[in-house]
């Protein structure tokens, strides 16, 4: 089973950046597809970004294409999530997934079945 260990949240202003990683204990991210999801206070939990481990191929909501980048740091077995010109609307707390979706449902939750415990991050003035 693999277990997942996220890192990298916090407060920061509005138009900062910040970097996310998720890694695998227990196992490696192999054929798997790795996500993002985040979830607000009061909202459902929502799509942010995912990546194919075996090819890079990487998929983003709209919301955050062009601001946040999802890629693999192979030489730890990580998934990070760059994320730059933050907005206030960002604030959530970001989960991260793995499983073997198809790209039809890539950006589903239910298409992953290991997630990781959350990682808090706040933009705020």
């Amino acid at each position: 089973q693999v277990q997942l260990v996220e890192a990298g949240g916090g407060l920061v202003q509005p138009g900062a950046s910040l970097r996310l990683s998720c890694a695998a204990s227990g196992g490696t991210f192999s054929d798997y597809a790795v996500a993002w999801f985040r979830q607000a206070p009061e909202n459902e939990r929502e799509f942010v970004a995912a990546i194919r481990w075996t090819n890079g191929a990487t998929y983003y909501a709209d919301s955050v294409k062009g601001r946040f980048s999802i890629s693999r740091d192979r030489a730890n077995s990580a998934v990070l999530l760059q994320m730059n010109g933050l907005k206030a609307e960002d604030t959530a707390v970001y989960y991260c997934a793995v499983g073997r979706p198809i790209v039809s449902t890539m950006r589903t939750a239910g298409a992953y079945y290991y997630w990781g415990q959350g990682t808090q991050v706040t933009v705020s003035s």
